[in-house]
C-alpha cells in the first residue's frame, strides 16, 4: 500500500507519498481500507517533529479516517467485513489501509457519504468528552469556544445548540463570525478586534461562562479563568499560544472554578472505547436526523497532504479539511 510517510520532520514539503508494508490487523483489531482522512493540528505537530505517536501507533500521520472494513482480526465482533465505518485512530490515517482497533469504530451514519464522514471521529470524540463528560455543559448555561470556525469549535457550536445551550465565539475576521452564527453561536467575538472577556461580561449580564473549551493554553489561562461564571469549568485541549502561564489560585477560588487539560490521541484503548460508545450514543442521532453536520472546508488527493496542511497552517479554512485515499488502488 502508500502512505504519508515523514521521513524528515520540516516544513509540508516533509511530507512524502510512499509505498509501505500493508499493516496487520491484531487482537481486538479490524483493517480498514481508508475512503479518506482528515487534517489536525496534532498531524502538523507530528510533521514538524514535536508529536510522536504514541508507542504501538502507526507512524503515519492521522487521527480519523473513513472507509469499509476488509478484515477482521481475532476477538472481535458486532463488525464483519464489507461494514462502512470512520475510526478514531493514534494514526495511520494517511494511508491507504490502516488496522484499527474494534472499540475505536463507528458506523457511517446514516445519510452522509463515506468521504464526508472522515470529518467526524476526533471532532465528535474530543468535544463531547471535554464539553459534556468532563466539563458537564448543561441545557441553558453559557459555553465559550476558542477557535469557533475551526473543525472543533464548528462541532461544539453544534452540539452545544443540540442540548440547549447558549454558545459565544471567538474568531478572526467577520467571515469566520458569520459562519459560526450560521451554526448557531449567539455571541460573537472577534479576538482580533474585541477583549473576550469583556464582550463576555457584557453579553451575560457579567455572568460569565459556564464552560470555556480552550485550544490556546498558556497565552489564555488568565483572561480565561476571569471569563468563568461561579461555578464555571475551562477545559484546555489545545496549546497553541504555549504552555506555560500563570493561574490566579485566588480567582480560581473565589469563583469555585475548575481547570482540566487533556488529550486525545494518548489515551489508553478503554478509554477511547468509552468515548467511541458515548459519541455513538449521544451524537449519531443527531447526525442522523441532520441536527448536526461535519463542516468540511475542502477536499485534496491524500497524495498532495502538503498543500492541505498549508491550508490548515494558513488559518483560512472553516471546519475540517480532508484527504481522500486514491480511486485506483
Amino acid at each position: 500500500m502508500h502512505a504519508i510517510t515523514i521521513p524528515e520532520p520540516g516544513g509540508p514539503e516533509a511530507l512524502v507519498w510512499a509505498e509501505v508494508p500493508d499493516p496487520e490487523p491484531g487482537q481486538g483489531e479490524v483493517l480498514v481500507e481508508v475512503a479518506a482522512s482528515a487534517v489536525n493540528r496534532a498531524d502538523i505537530l507530528q510533521r514538524q517533529g514535536f508529536y510522536d505517536p504514541p508507542p504501538g501507533a502507526s507512524p503515519y500521520p492521522g487521527l480519523e479516517c473513513s472507509g469499509r472494513i476488509l478484515s477482521v482480526g481475532p476477538g472481535v465482533s458486532g463488525w464483519r467485513e464489507g461494514d462502512e465505518v470512520c475510526a478514531l485512530l493514534s494514526g495511520g490515517g494517511y494511508a491507504e489501509k490502516v488496522a484499527v482497533p474494534a472499540g475505536q469504530l463507528l458506523p457511517v451514519p446514516r445519510g452522509l457519504d463515506p468521504v464526508t464522514a472522515a470529518a467526524l471521529p476526533e471532532v465528535t470524540c474530543t468535544v463531547w468528552s471535554n464539553v459534556f463528560m468532563v466539563a458537564r455543559l448543561r441545557p441553558a448555561e453559557t459555553l465559550l469556544v476558542h477557535g469557533g470556525a475551526s473543525g472543533i469549535g464548528t462541532m461544539a457550536i453544534q452540539l452545544a445548540k443540540a442540548v440547549g445551550a447558549r454558545v459565544a465565539v471567538t474568531a478572526g475576521g467577520p467571515q469566520k463570525l458569520a459562519r459560526c452564527a450560521e451554526l448557531g453561536a449567539d455571541i460573537l467575538i472577534d479576538y482580533r478586534e474585541q477583549d473576550f472577556v469583556e464582550e463576555l461580561r457584557k453579553a451575560t449580564d457579567g455572568a460569565g461562562a459556564d464552560v470555556i473549551l480552550d485550544i490556546i493554553g498558556a497565552k489564555y489561562l488568565e483572561r480565561n479563568v476571569r471569563a468563568l461564571a461561579a461555578n464555571g469549568r475551562l477545559a484546555v485541549i489545545g496549546l497553541q499560544g504555549g504552555v506555560k502561564g500563570e493561574l490566579n489560585l485566588g480567582m480560581l477560588l473565589g469563583k469555585r472554578g475548575a481547570v482540566t487539560a487533556t488529550s486525545l490521541r494518548g489515551r489508553p484503548l478503554q478509554e477511547k472505547t468509552a468515548i467511541v460508545a458515548a459519541v455513538r450514543e449521544h451524537v449519531w442521532p443527531l447526525v442522523e436526523a441532520g441536527t448536526v453536520k461535519p463542516v468540511v472546508d475542502r477536499v485534496l488527493p491524500m497524495p498532495e497532504a502538503a498543500e492541505a496542511h498549508r491550508a490548515l497552517e494558513s488559518g483560512a479554512h472553516v471546519g475540517k479539511v480532508l484527504l481522500v485515499a486514491p480511486a485506483d488502488r
